[in-house]
């Protein structure tokens, strides 16, 4: 916990010290991590083997469903969302969950509640629909919120990773930059350049050890790009420094 030195007002009086909390994080990055953790839990220690199956069948995206004349049913329909909610292990699901909190919560805390999930919707679909039409057969199940959470550093990036802490939380600054602001932003193109190796290591399998699951880099990109190039749709209708709008 951080304080404030004290100040004082205009007749002289000192004014109590302001804490602020250490975790900060909006409530509704604080459900989705709930919902991810609790999933992630269940699967783990209160089902079994068969349960296991059966999740994987229902709510992971598997691209051979919709290719391979699989009855249209609930999962056909849900499943392109509810993977994001599965995670392959509890190194997945730490390495996501913290990602999520860094470039979630600015984002959601400018556009706001109903517009983050609207985004996670979004760049859910448009990680899995990358992920589909450069593997429409496989048969793999695809699971995690990595889509998602590039798709939050894709946003991230055309604000320049500008942060406006003044009203006591952490959100991104400015207006959205139109594109060529952005290639003149160093920071931005210096995160997009690594960014985009370290997807290219990761797809190339270059340094994994024999048996580490794959990584769906596809996915990464699909989700990347929607949050690249769509944010501001989901900007309020106002865009000052950044207010927040929840």
């Amino acid at each position: 916990m951080t304080e404030q030195p004290e100040r004082e007002d205009e007749d002289g009086h000192r004014a109590p010290r302001r804490r602020e909390p250490v975790f900060n994080l909006p409530r509704v990055i604080v459900a989705f991590i709930g919902i991810c953790v609790a999933v992630h839990l269940v699967r783990l220690y209160v089902a079994g083997p068969a349960f296991e199956r059966y999740v994987l069948l229902n709510f992971a995206f598997i691209p051979l469903r919709y290719t391979d004349g699989f009855a249209v049913d609930l999962p056909w329909l849900t499943s392109p969302l509810t993977y994001a909610f599965l995670h392959g292990g509890w190194a997945h699901l730490a390495v996501n969950m913290i990602w999520l909190a860094a470039f979630g919560s600015p984002l959601a805390n400018r556009i706001g509640t109903g517009r983050f999930i609207l985004f996670w919707i979004a760049t859910v679909l448009g990680a899995v629909g990358l992920h589909f039409i450069l593997h429409p057969y496989d048969a793999v199940p695809l699971v995690g919120a990595s889509g998602a959470i590039s798709g939050m550093m894709g946003a991230a990036a055309r604000f320049a990773f500008r942060i406006d802490r003044r009203a006591g939380y952490a959100g991104f600054a400015g207006p959205v930059l139109p594109l060529g602001a952005v290639l003149r932003s160093r920071m931005a193109m210096t995160f997009l350049a690594v960014w985009m190796v370290v997807n290219l290591v990761v797809g190339l399998g270059i340094g994994a050890g024999p048996g580490a699951p794959s990584i769906a880099w596809e996915a990464h990109i699909g989700g990347f790009l929607v949050g690249f190039f769509f944010v501001k749709a989901f900007m309020p209708g106002k865009q000052d420094s950044g207010s927040r709008s929840s």
